[in-house]
Formats: structure tokens, C-alpha cells, sequence
């Protein structure tokens, strides 16, 4: 499938995000398509996180935090009245900066969101469901013969990519990761890059990441955010990740790409 025939499956329009009276982002408005992934870049503070955590209604967890604007799932608005968040985030999974593995096994890590989603599945089903997603998450061959040991016991690396198996294992179209690789050393990184590129025609993949050479090496679009004088986070520029970086149409991006701001 090319890039420009993948089917959109997240549309985000006017999005608006207010922590307290403090607007964080605002005028957001990008789609995303399946198979393919797009990366987010900017300096800190701009709201690329704020963002990322609005595709799945994971802002709702936070007090002072007012959305509004919508964001589309498959053409449904998730933020209408009728739309389980819980269902939300077990469609699209999220990743976060460190590992955060729960405290249980390897096995029971993977097969958690499974179970509290009420999969009615067999002894042998969940197995499998959990070996696939171990598979996906490029771990399996190093922990197949430790199932029941303790999650803790794997590197950060392993860590995540056993977090990233969790968040595969129900099945979800959207996978959202915020700064998956930000505490991970080189070679890590760069395991989960290969496995971020082998699994993306499988679903939507959005990352952000404040690693240009990341989002070069791993990306298929790139949205590039800004604060506005206001600190008001807002999208400059969004296309094909090869354009954005070789031929940014907006003067801060390249200032932010060269590292002369941010």
C-alpha cells in the first residue's frame, strides 16, 4: 500500500487543550494513516505530549485538563458522550518516556490487558496471544524459556519492548509512544527503531521524540510544533518526513532541525 492510498484513521480538527486557565495547544488539526508513522518533533514545552495523549483521551485523567475540538477514530469523534475511553485506549495503545513495566511476570505483563479487557480466551489462546505479541515486540527469543520470571529482572531495553508487547497484545490500531527510547542506551534505541519499522504496515504508529536523527531514520511524516509568543503550542509544519528535512517550507523548522532554537 503507498503512502498516499493508506486509509486515514485518525483525523484531529481545531483541537484545543487548556490545563487549568493555561491553553497548551491549540488550532491543532492533522490526520494520520495506517500503515505508516508519523513522528512529532519540537522543543520542550511546545505540547507535543499534550498532543499525543489526546488521541486517546489520556488528557481525561488529568483534573485541570478541558478539552475540545474533535478527534476522529475511524470517522467517530472519541471525545463524544456515548465513546468508552477504556475502549479508546485499548484501540490505540500508548507507550510512555520510561518502562513501566506492572509488577508481575514477563507472562502476566503481556496478558494483563487481556484479561482486564475481557478477552473470553483459553488456556492455550492466551498463550498465543502473548507469544504474538512478544514476537511483534522482538523480544520473544529472549525471554521464551523465562515467562514466569519477574519483569523487572529484563534491562530497560527489554523493558520497553516487553511495555510495547503489552500494549500490542489486545489487538489496538494505533500505537501512540512518548519519547519511547528518551532512557535507553544506543543499542537499544536502536532495536526498538527496527522493531517500530517492521510492525508499521500493521498499524498506525505516531511517535514523538525530540531526536531529529530518530525521526529521520524512522519516520514516514513528520509534524514539526512551535510555541507561539503566548506559549501556546501550535503545528508550523506537517508532510513527508524527507521534505520536512530536506526542504522545510517553514524558517523555524529549520532552525529547529539545524539546532538554533530549541
Amino acid at each position: 500500500m503507498s503512502e498516499s492510498s493508506a486509509p486515514e484513521v485518525v483525523r484531529v480538527e481545531a483541537l484545543r487543550v487548556v490545563y487549568g486557565s493555561k491553553i497548551a495547544i491549540d488550532d491543532i488539526n492533522i490526520s494520520f494513516k495506517r500503515s505508516n508513522i508519523t513522528a512529532i518533533i519540537g522543543p520542550s514545552g511546545c505540547g507535543k505530549s499534550t498532543l499525543l495523549r489526546s488521541i486517546n483521551r489520556m488528557n481525561d485523567l488529568i483534573p485541570a485538563a478541558s478539552v475540545s475540538g474533535r478527534v476522529y477514530f475511524n470517522g467517530v469523534d472519541i471525545y463524544s458522550k456515548d465513546v468508552d475511553p477504556v475502549y479508546i485506549r485499548s484501540r490505540i495503545g500508548m507507550v510512555f518516556q520510561r518502562p513501566n513495566p506492572f509488577p508481575f511476570s514477563i507472562f502476566d505483563n503481556v496478558a494483563f490487558g487481556l484479561r482486564v479487557n475481557g478477552f473470553k480466551l483459553t488456556k492455550d489462546e492466551l498463550y498465543n496471544k502473548v507469544k504474538d505479541a512478544l514476537v511483534k515486540a522482538a523480544l520473544w527469543d529472549e525471554v521464551k524459556d523465562r515467562l514466569d520470571n519477574h519483569a523487572y529482572s529484563l534491562s530497560g531495553g527489554q523493558q520497553q519492548r516487553l511495555c510495547i508487547a503489552r500494549a500490542l497484545a489486545v489487538d489496538p490500531e494505533v500505537l501512540l509512544l512518548d519519547e519511547p527510547t528518551v532512557s535507553l542506551d544506543p543499542i537499544s534505541t536502536a532495536r526498538i527503531e527496527s522493531l517500530l519499522r517492521s510492525i508499521k504496515d500493521e498499524y498506525t504508529i505516531i511517535i514523538v521524540t525530540h531526536n531529529m536523527l530518530q525521526a529521520a531514520r524512522v519516520s514516514d511524516y513528520t509534524a514539526v510544533m512551535m510555541p507561539d509568543d503566548d506559549m501556546v503550542g501550535r503545528i508550523i509544519e506537517f508532510g513527508e518526513t524527507r521534505g520536512i528535512f530536506t526542504n522545510p517550507r517553514d524558517k523555524r523548522t529549520e532552525d529547529y532541525i539545524s539546532g538554533r532554537i530549541g
